[in-house]
């Protein structure tokens, strides 16, 4: 949760109330979409990634995502992105996802510079949570920026 850019839930009720939002997403008049991850062949959730943010007018997007730290650094966050950024590009009329990602969060930002992500530029204290402020970076993928990515 440090790099989530909100506050964690501080009990089940929360969490609840979190993962119904996120299933909510598809109902909103600017729909989001959320995949849970999973290991194949078993059934807990060890993350999750989707878009949010939609703009239709402007076809742009922010990618999200989220992954238990016990599965850090095996390439499932990867995978997961590769396929998201493939359906986001060849299933809808997306020409830009941006991520925004705390200067901090090293492995996230070398996950998305490994996807052709490129840095923007640094947005001063716009987020909030666990009672800061904190920067954040912007990067983006353009359509045209991912043939590759999204075949490999």
């Amino acid at each position: 949760m440090r790099w989530m850019g909100k506050d964690p839930a501080r009990d089940l009720d929360e969490a609840h109330e979190a993962i119904e939002g996120f299933s909510k997403l598809r109902q909103l008049p600017s729909p989001g979409i959320r995949w849970g991850l999973h290991r194949q062949g078993e059934h807990a959730l060890i993350g999750s990634c989707g878009f949010f943010n939609r703009d239709a007018r402007w076809r742009k997007c922010v990618l999200g995502y989220e992954l238990d730290r016990r599965a850090w650094r095996t390439g499932y966050m990867r995978e997961a992105l590769v396929a998201a950024l493939n359906w986001a590009f060849t299933r809808t009329d997306l020409h830009r996802i941006e991520a925004i990602v705390h200067p901090d969060n090293a492995a996230s930002l070398r996950l998305l510079r490994s996807l052709r992500f490129e840095q923007e530029g640094r947005l001063r204290q716009c987020g909030y949570w666990v009672g800061q402020r904190h920067d954040t970076l912007m990067l983006s993928l353009l359509k045209s920026d991912c043939e590759e990515t999204v075949s490999s």
